[in-house]
């Protein structure tokens, strides 16, 4: 293993600066690394957020991650720029394809197709590229162009645990070949980040399931609990999981969703 371990935290509520400035501060103390924030019209507005956050907290922070299809890239290299300024340069580029129709029309915005999507992620991911190029830039998908797009372009390739409707034995060593085939030389360079979406928050070992409607979630609950996704056991197990995935993947960037920071928190203290 040649990286050490990170962890982010993805907050998603923000009632009012105070409770903003408490959750955050909170997530610092569980010893995360790089604050998150998801990109939905539910959720808080990620800049203003985001630079508020790095006010107050030596963590980085990060979009995790902006929907490409809401933004013009010459629009969001200003922002990018601002932020990397506004923060000393800890802010990092999340960015997918988006996916979400619902949203797309309650922005009064045309819905693409999957393929005009993607394309729109590359050309944004290009750009960006060019323009703000000492922002790193994380890129998160499942389908083999987006993958693609994030083994060629990308600092930080989000995971989401398997290829679409993957048969494979190890879904997890399938989705790692596939973007070390596609990534190269450039390979070794890369930060390969998953999302636990379940683990435990107590002594049974039985992990607690994330269910956030509106977005997508189709798996069932037995999907969940064998996914790589998925976390059980005690802390110190799941830390000796997390240390197998980086060993044997080169999963070292690992991040939770707010539900769980406090219980993983454990475990990150197992790790460093």
């Amino acid at each position: 293993m040649t990286k050490k371990f990170r962890f982010g935290v993805a907050l998603s509520t923000l009632k009012s600066r105070s409770q903003w400035r408490e959750a955050v501060r909170r997530a610092e103390g569980f010893g995360y690394d790089v604050l998150h924030l998801p990109d939905h019209l539910a959720t808080p507005a990620p800049f203003p957020a985001l630079a508020l956050a790095a006010e107050m907290t030596n963590m980085r922070v990060s979009p995790f991650v902006l929907n490409a299809g809401f933004y013009r890239p010459a629009l969001l290299a200003r922002d990018v720029a601002a932020l990397d300024l506004l923060t000393d340069g800890r802010f990092e580029l999340g960015l997918g394809a988006g996916y979400v129709k619902e949203e797309f029309e309650a922005a009064e915005l045309v819905f693409p197709s999957a393929g005009e999507r993607v394309d729109h992620l590359a050309h944004t991911t290009g750009y960006l590229r060019e323009h703000v190029p000492n922002v790193p830039i994380m890129v998160a998908g499942s389908g083999d162009r987006v993958l693609t797009i994030a083994a060629t372009q990308a600092d930080i390739v989000a995971l989401s645990g398997s290829r679409p409707n993957s048969t494979a034995d190890d879904p997890l060593a399938e989705l790692v070949d596939f973007v070390r085939e596609r990534a190269g030389a450039r390979f070794g360079d890369l930060e390969l980040n998953l999302t636990i979406t379940a683990l435990p928050h107590d002594g049974s070992g039985v992990p607690k399931i994330l269910r956030t409607t509106g977005f997508g979630q189709s798996l069932t609950d037995e999907q969940i609990l064998k996914s790589p996704t998925t976390l059980t056991g005690t802390p110190r197990d799941m830390g000796d999981t997390l240390r197998h995935y980086a060993e044997k993947y080169r999963i070292t960037y690992i991040s939770v969703p707010q539900l769980h920071a406090e219980a993983f928190s454990k475990v990150i203290a197992l790790l460093r």
